[in-house]
């Protein structure tokens, strides 16, 4: 089932993301993460692509896990690094073939060691130029792209990424999916933006509950996302109390989701980072219509 059809047929489009793990052991407790998510009903689970498109195989592996052992739709990460269109065409090929159904659209970022993007000779620039390019191999893929409500750190203005933001729904995308925040208002502007730019594609926050603090932190600090003072003061107090860290951060998570709920969010993405506690706790609190 693609995005569109996701969309059109819940009430509540609830997903989680997960990433390739690099071993037997993490693989196991990943499966075991994903089960126990499992029972909450999520409209598909995604799989990123990893870092220069390092797991591209293991991607596609975990998106038939998924469609065959959770009986979910998968939404497999695609990105423009390192590859040439015909090698982005090949893989969309294989991805087809696999049946995966739904591509998310990402430029990518750039590979260790480089501070900018480069194509590869004969490849891509832009995730909207990857979109543009599934949209016309694969018309009924479902398409989704990602959306940054706190700029992305690239981005000379808000304004600059709000209109590259159009361009890539112009291509073809179904749905927006927002790079993770803590700061509700910060989405619902970037909401309303979008709004006003003819944005009309369903816009889907990106949460990811805070159960390490100094994991996090090496996670803003990259993707230029804002913790709050008085909740980064919080964390920082308990820094040595990983119960601590986890209470604090998921019952922010919570009021967070809650507060979307309550403004009409078309659904709720997890980062889950391979773990199914936080979510587990999250949606246990909220009273979402799931089906």
């Amino acid at each position: 089932m693609r995005l569109t059809d996701l969309f059109n047929s819940r009430r509540f489009v609830l997903s989680i993301e997960m990433f390739p793990p690099k071993t037997a052991e993490t693989s196991e407790a990943l499966k075991r993460s994903l089960l126990s998510l499992n029972r909450y009903n999520p409209a598909f689970v995604s799989c990123t692509y990893g870092a220069g498109g390092s797991t591209r195989g293991q991607t596609l592996d975990w998106c038939q896990w998924i469609q065959q052992t959770l009986q979910r739709p998968a939404m497999a990460h695609f990105t423009c690094v390192s590859s040439t269109v015909d090698e982005l065409s090949d893989w969309l090929h294989q991805a087809w073939q696999s049946g995966v159904r739904n591509i998310m659209s990402l430029r990518g970022d750039p590979p260790a060691g480089q501070q900018v993007f480069t194509a590869a000779e004969g490849g891509l620039n832009h995730a909207s130029e990857l979109t543009a390019l599934i949209r016309r191999l694969y018309p009924e893929m479902g398409i989704g792209v990602a959306g940054y409500p706190e700029k992305h750190v690239e981005a000379p203005s808000l304004d600059a990424d709000l209109e590259n933001l159009k361009i890539k729904v112009d291509a073809g995308a179904d749905a927006v999916f927002t790079q993770l925040f803590f700061i509700n208002r910060s989405f619902f502007e970037f909401r309303d933006q979008c709004a006003a730019r003819g944005i009309t594609v369903p816009i889907v926050p990106g949460i990811m509950p805070i159960t390490d603090f100094a994991r996090i932190r090496r996670i803003t600090s990259m993707c230029g996302s804002v913790i709050p003072l008085e909740l980064a003061t919080q964390l920082e107090a308990v820094r040595d109390d990983a119960a601590a860290q986890f209470e604090i951060g998921t019952e922010h998570a919570i009021r967070q989701c809650r507060e979307l709920q309550a403004e009409g969010v078309p659904g709720i993405h997890f980062y889950a980072l391979n773990k199914s506690d936080a979510c587990e706790r999250i949606l246990n609190a909220l009273s979402l219509p799931l089906a």
